[in-house]
């Protein structure tokens, strides 16, 4: 009986170390495959066009980094081609301004919204509810000509707030912020701070906010990173196109799609710029993530 009792359990030790390895190792890839790319795009801001036209991908570093940025910002270079289109403290203060504002506002009225409609009972919370998901459904291209012609006729053009006010409906957000309170919620906990006098507004930011923190976090992350690569409507509504208005999409595209500025190294140099507030936000935000699994996890 030993013997079979120690065999069976050697084997199930063997079982979970060959499914532990074999997780290990689609974790890797999956993250070789979606880090590859960008460690790429990195590795050839530091290399010359000749560089990279001679020995097309390099995993190493190359030495053309400062002068990849001399001629990124040096208005002597090439006549001031890139200067004419990209500046990168511009950029960052532009897409900041933008991304910053609309992605507190997304995260922000959002999770009022989804409050409202898992604390409250009214009869149009299902027609509410429905109605937000609909929207979901509808592309912002459908309705970015209407959405253009009446910025023109409020004489709301050329300006950062219709980048930036639209950010409170985001019904996407809505519908994460729903799910997520419905399944992890103390309904409890409101009625115990009504009972104690606490307004309801401030029961949605001192009780409701600190329980959410990972899902807003997460929110925060995605609503950022879709502002900050939005290219499709600044282009729309920045109608006069000055450098000083423009976001880092918009210099990025141009830079791009000019076909007489063929440095690569320059190039791929704009991209990794771009990506590095991405990034930050990113590691910022990534410990309530951790927080917010470990907290399920140990609830579970």
């Amino acid at each position: 009986m030993a013997d079979s009792y120690n065999n069976s359990n050697k084997a199930y030790r063997r079982s979970i170390m060959l499914h532990s390895t074999i997780r290990f190792i689609v974790c890797l890839l999956l993250t070789i495959i979606c880090l590859l790319p960008i460690y790429i795009i990195v590795i050839n801001s530091t290399r010359d066009t000749a560089d990279i036209i001679a020995n097309g991908v390099s995993f190493l570093p190359g030495g053309s980094l400062i002068d990849n940025i001399s001629k990124l910002n040096d208005p002597t270079i090439q006549n001031g081609a890139y200067t004419d289109t990209y500046n990168v403290l511009i950029g960052y203060r532009n897409s900041l301004i933008i991304a910053g504002f609309s992605t507190v506002l997304t995260v922000f009225f959002s999770g009022l919204t989804a409050y409202g409609l898992t604390v409250y009972d009214f009869k149009l919370k299902k027609f509410a509810t429905t109605f937000i998901l609909a929207i979901m459904m509808i592309p912002t291209q459908v309705v970015s000509t209407g959405f253009l012609q009446f910025m023109v006729k409020i004489k709301l053009y050329d300006n950062y707030l219709p980048l930036i006010l639209p950010a409170i409906a985001a019904p996407a957000v809505v519908f994460f912020m729903l799910q997520y309170m419905r399944s992890s919620f103390p309904l409890d906990v409101v009625e115990a701070a009504r009972i104690d006098g606490c307004g309801e507004f401030r029961t949605f930011l001192q009780i409701a906010l600190p329980i959410f923190k990972p899902a807003f976090a997460v929110q925060a992350i995605f609503a950022f990173v879709a502002s900050w690569n939005n290219y499709y409507t600044p282009s729309m509504l920045l109608l006069s196109g000055k450098l000083e208005q423009k976001t880092m999409p918009m210099m990025v595209t141009a830079i791009l799609s000019n076909d007489k500025l063929t440095d690569f190294g320059v190039r791929y140099l704009a991209i990794t710029l771009s990506i590095i507030p991405v990034v930050v936000v990113y590691l910022i935000l990534s410990k309530y993530i951790v927080k917010g699994v470990t907290l399920g996890a140990v609830k579970g």
